[in-house]
């Protein structure tokens, strides 16, 4: 099997040693840097814009994964492709025009995505096929870290990876299945199995540093348990 890419999510860092911990879970093996982008509008939260993206890209080598969970998106879209965003991601219910948003995305230089909440069908993905690169599928409401795991995510993500695999099959570009919520080293091997190869932990990560300030341990366990 693949290896699985791991995505701390900075929700869950201490943000007042930010780049500490940017640098941290790249030392440890983070393959992604996921960027949680609330409004209080699309999600009862308000967390970070563009100007912290472009704040920690220097400390990073590895991708910059951010998640929009605003609304609108398409005036955020070229901030932070600017900012240094690397992949960007948005639930389709919040642009107007979601073939026009991703290919937005792709204008700009970035890796572009849709995300699909608990109860949001994957229909949406059907008529964008070919526009997409990423498929996060949310296993968690959006708009607190710390939330349990939904296990209806399970079945919904072998929904997907079967979606992704026919695309494929039939000459079309991979797609990422990436899935964010509640991702823990005891459920990590389920969503695995379902088809994810790409998972977001945020206080899975943030909240077990090793005695050093790092994150070694919990990367590596969390890695170890993908697989198993």
């Amino acid at each position: 099997m693949n290896p699985v890419r791991i995505a701390p999510s900075i929700l869950s860092a201490d943000f007042a040693r930010l780049g500490e911990e940017v640098r941290a879970i790249e030392a440890a093996g983070a393959d992604w840097v996921h960027f949680d982008v609330m409004d209080n509008h699309y999600v009862p939260n308000l967390t970070i814009g563009p100007l912290v993206c472009e704040a920690i890209r220097p400390h990073v080598q590895i991708p910059i994964d951010v998640h929009l969970m605003v609304e609108p998106v398409d005036a955020l879209v070229p901030l932070f492709a600017k900012a240094g965003a690397n992949i960007i991601t948005f639930h389709p219910e919040a642009s107007r025009h979601v073939d026009r948003t991703l290919q937005m995305i792709r204008d700009h230089g970035c890796k572009a995505g849709l995300v699909f909440n608990p109860a949001t069908p994957l229909e949406w993905m059907d008529h964008v096929m070919d526009r997409l690169d990423v498929v996060l599928l949310m296993s968690v409401n959006p708009g607190f870290g710390g939330q349990k795991f939904i296990p209806s995510t399970l079945p919904k993500l072998q929904a997907a990876r079967q979606r992704i695999n026919t695309h494929v099959a039939r000459g079309g570009q991979s797609i990422v299945l990436e899935v964010d919520g509640g991702v823990k080293t005891d459920n990590i091997a389920q969503i695995v199995a379902a088809g994810a190869d790409t998972c977001v932990a945020g206080s899975a990560v943030f909240g077990a540093p090793d005695a050093d300030g790092g994150y070694r341990g919990v990367m590596q366990a969390l890695k170890q348990a993908a697989l198993a």
